[in-house]
């Protein structure tokens, strides 16, 4: 079995899937630099039991990190508690299977390699792909699967903490589709300023993109909001929360396949 890894600035999420491919569990947690591996193996060793998975039963494992202080502490529990040495999205030694036409390819974030990869080998090119994360990411890629690059836009809960951080006289709120767009008291004109201004700047930032590569080109959401927003926009087609987690096993599929 593959112990896939994600590591985003807010959460990680961890995953197992069988040789072909089928998800047998997946767990998320806060995203911590400074959690050890012991503490890793701790974790997922309760998760693993409530699923009936063995430690045993985990023979390969793949990270794909932004939090590069974050990958130490997995790379260590991969090696004690595992006995193998995982794969890491982003080193040389790993290839990922598509091209990356970028101006400086090693600054782009690892889980948007991935992205691309699992959107182009299941829905083909081109494509946008939007992840609904700490920042809100629109990724480009081409027929060939090639990464052209994208935009990054802060992220849905990150803009809605700067506001009530900002501006002393606002709560906090949950994010979710109000009713009318016309708020009748503070809470609901600030979910309805969040939540439909950021559909807003999907479907127009979506629209210039389109322009811009001046053809036709799919659009995917993932990330753990892509559902809700996928409802209401114009422009999002297909919700698929777990793209990220296909992209890694692909990938390892690829690497271990040479």
């Amino acid at each position: 079995m593959l112990l896939a890894i994600d590591t985003g600035n807010t959460n990680t999420v961890f995953a197992v899937f069988d040789d072909a491919g089928k998800l047998h569990g997946e767990w998320r947690a806060a995203t911590d630099a400074h959690r050890t591996g012991d503490e890793h193996a701790v974790w997922l060793s309760q998760l693993f039991a409530l699923e009936g998975i063995e430690r045993t039963d985990i023979t390969a494992g793949i990270v794909a990190s932004v939090v590069p202080a974050a990958v130490f502490g997995l790379r260590r529990m991969f090696r004690r508690y595992f006995g193998f040495r995982a794969l890491v999205v982003g080193t040389p030694d790993v290839d990922i299977g598509i091209r990356v036409l970028l101006d400086r390819p090693e600054e782009v974030g690892a889980d948007r390699l991935v992205n691309a990869v699992a959107a182009f080998e299941q829905y083909g090119g081109p494509q946008i792909i939007v992840d609904f994360g700490t920042a809100t990411t629109f990724d480009v890629i081409d027929d060939d699967g090639s990464y052209l690059g994208g935009a990054i836009a802060p992220g849905v809960n990150l803009s809605l903490e700067a506001l009530r951080q900002a501006a002393a006289q606002l709560p906090r709120v949950a994010i979710g589709r109000p009713e009318r767009v016309i708020g009748k008291n503070t809470v609901q004109a600030m979910r309805s300023g969040i939540f439909w201004g950021y559909v807003g700047m999907i479907d127009g930032l979506i629209a210039r993109l389109r322009d811009e590569l001046g053809k036709p080109t799919g659009v995917i959401a993932t990330g753990g909001l892509a559902s809700l927003f996928t409802e209401c926009s114009a422009t999002l087609e297909v919700a698929d929360p777990q793209l990220t987690l296909k992209g890694l096993y692909l990938i390892w599929q690829r690497n271990t396949a040479r």
